[in-house]
């Protein structure tokens, strides 16, 4: 019987492999005009709790020029990008902010699938209130620690997000990619089996019948809703994965006999056809 993407846990098998840490870094009002630097592998989380601003970015990098905030708000940066916060003195706006850092950087699954900014209202958003509330009673008095109890309810806040974003792909504007192939009842099925085992030995056939469809309804529909072949996201995938696993300590071999390749030269070609260059080069960059 056919169970619905809701049934499906979606998210843990690719957190857990990829994991995001954030770190508070700022609590209260802001005045005047803030900038946030773009640093490799780091995004930023933050929430407007009161008060109205203008967001700002420099044009052509992916993000709209100007963005009005007037009501409490999510702002979700997952890549790279400065940015600037603009708040009249007398207006002081109230924030929490945290970075977030990606592990492995813009290869990071989720930071290549997301927009460039996600700005979310609160509003839309049932049962962040819960975690809100702890999050801010946490930053507005120093108690034991903390700093590391506020850095976990970011990460909380975060799942969250990504909660609301694939049950809401359209109307969070996601591009054809990851999460909006997890968002599909039934290629959700498929992509959470290959991101579990992605050693496996998965044929078309085999991530059709994950899906509970036919190969030809599968592979169009993973086209249609990820952008990309079933055979050609699997070798993505098997290569962050081996990213991650090489980053790690891990010896070519041995992550050569995890990913389900039949030789280090074939895992090698593999990896060469995805990143451009081979693992022992990608070791040295």
């Amino acid at each position: 019987m056919l169970t619905s993407s809701a049934s499906v846990d979606r998210l843990s098998s690719l957190l857990e492999r990829f994991r995001v840490r954030a770190h508070l870094f700022h609590s209260g009002p802001l005045c005047g005009v803030s900038h946030f630097a773009a640093e490799p592998g780091r995004g930023f989380l933050h929430v407007l709790r009161r008060g109205s601003m203008v967001v700002t970015h420099k044009p052509r990098h992916g993000a709209p020029t100007k963005v009005v905030v007037n009501e409490p708000t999510l702002l979700f940066y997952p890549r790279p990008l400065a940015h600037n916060f603009h708040n009249a003195p007398r207006e002081g706006s109230d924030f929490v902010c945290a970075t977030l850092d990606f592990e492995g950087g813009v290869n990071h699954p989720l930071a290549c699938a997301l927009p460039a900014l996600i700005v979310l209202p609160l509003r839309e958003v049932d049962g962040l209130e819960h975690t809100l509330a702890l999050l801010f009673a946490e930053t507005e008095r120093l108690r034991c620690g903390q700093r590391l109890l506020a850095d976990r309810m970011f990460e909380v806040l975060l799942l969250q997000l990504l909660r609301w974003l694939l049950d809401h792909p359209e109307e969070a504007g996601l591009p054809k990619g990851l999460l909006t192939g997890l968002a599909h009842p039934r290629l959700a099925r498929a992509l959470v089996a290959v991101h579990e085992l992605p050693g496996d030995a998965w044929t078309l056939e085999s991530m059709a019948a994950q899906a509970g469809m036919s190969r030809s309804a599968f592979a169009a529909t993973f086209k249609d809703h990820v952008g990309e072949t079933p055979a050609d996201y699997l070798l993505r995938w098997r290569v962050s994965v081996a990213q991650t696993l090489l980053r790690n300590g891990q010896s070519i071999k041995a992550a050569a006999d995890t990913l389900g390749y039949a030789s280090a030269s074939s895992f090698s070609r593999a990896f060469t056809q995805t990143t451009g260059v081979s693992p022992r080069a990608w070791l040295q960059l």
